[in-house]
Parts: C-alpha cells; structure tokens; sequence
C-alpha cells in the first residue's frame, strides 16, 4: 500500500508514469508497505513462464528472497528507479523515505534492490546515472543502503506514520524492536534471492 500523500501521474514520454509527492513527507517515513493484498506469484506458477504476461510481470514486479514475484494491487507499481534514490525497500516488509521528499517530487528508489534477473538500461536526469543496473550489484551497495535506511529509520517515531496499521504482523514486532533497543537490526542482505 503507497502512503496516502502520493499519487500517480505522467512522469515524461520516456519513463511514462511516476509517483509524486502531494505533500511533505519526513524522512524516516514508510512510503510503501507491502500488505494482504498484493499479489504473490509463487516461482514456481506457471504464469512465470507465459509469454503473454512475461512483459508485464517483467515491468510490474519484484522479487522477494523466497523467490516470488509480487505485484502491488496499487499505484505502488509505478515506482521508478533513480540513481539518487530518495526512498528504499527494507528488510522490515515496506520502503522508507531516505529523505525529507517535498511536495512534487517525484517518489524513487533503486531497482537493484528488488533482485534484477538480468541487467536493467535506465535514464536518470543525473550526470552520474549509472545507465546500467546489475543484479551483481545488489552485494555492493548493500551497506550504502542500510546506511541510509538506519540513518531514516532515526525519525520513525518522531513522523506520522499511516501506514504503520498495514505493515504485517512479523515485521511491525521486529521492527519496534530494533527502534526500542537499537540492536537487531534486519539489513536489505535479506532481500537477497538465492536460488
């Protein structure tokens, strides 16, 4: 479920839709949770395989670490990939503002994050784009993410929180650990899918 301060509209005829601030959103706040009812495809579905849905599935979803691929029942597909992303995917079931993201601008993370099969060719409006996203990526930038995920997740209890009732049950108890004790922390490491 996409926070309520968000909502979709044409990004550009290049990348087509994005998502964009409607209102100030603090760092540390969860823009994104993934909740009951989005979609799980079990990787062994044989939709996986079916040419008809091959494109959607490639551009819609994600990959979680047991290998499924999940679509969100909401705009929260329409997330874009930056390279100077400003919210990031969690090991805690949700993605979290990175930053203070102001009213009008456009909600990004990085799409390396969500286990790539297969290099991805991207456009940033940024000099320093990175042009090409590698799944062999994900193992480097692991600890520049949990840098900036612990750094956000220091104003968690400080912002407004709408979505916290949507973030299950497993993840909302471990992550109020981690808030309260400052140890146990879950890295993005776990998003990993192995095969």
């Amino acid at each position: 479920m996409i926070h309520p301060d968000i909502r979709l509209q044409w990004s550009s005829d290049h990348i087509g839709y994005g998502l964009f601030a409607t209102a100030l959103i603090p760092a540390g706040t969860l823009v994104y949770v993934q909740d009951d009812l989005d979609i799980v495809i079990p990787p062994d579905s044989p939709v996986l395989r079916d040419p008809r849905y091959y494109g959607h599935i490639d551009k819609y979803c994600v990959m979680d670490p047991q290998g499924n691929h999940i679509v969100a029942w909401d705009i929260s597909k329409y997330v874009n990939h930056c390279c100077h992303y400003n919210s990031l995917a969690t090991a805690y079931g949700c993605e979290i503002a990175i930053r203070d993201i102001f009213p009008g601008e456009e909600v990004t993370d990085d799409y390396v994050a969500f286990n790539l099969e297969a290099d991805m060719p991207v456009t940033c409006h940024f000099e320093d784009c990175r042009k090409v996203l590698h799944p062999q990526d994900f193992e480097g930038l692991v600890p520049v993410w949990d840098t900036h995920i612990r750094q956000a997740l220091k104003n968690f209890l400080q912002v407004s929180q709408p979505l916290m009732e949507y973030l299950l049950a497993q993840y909302h108890q471990a992550l109020l650990e981690y808030l309260e004790s400052g140890e146990g922390y879950r890295s993005v490491q776990a998003l990993r899918y192995r095969p």
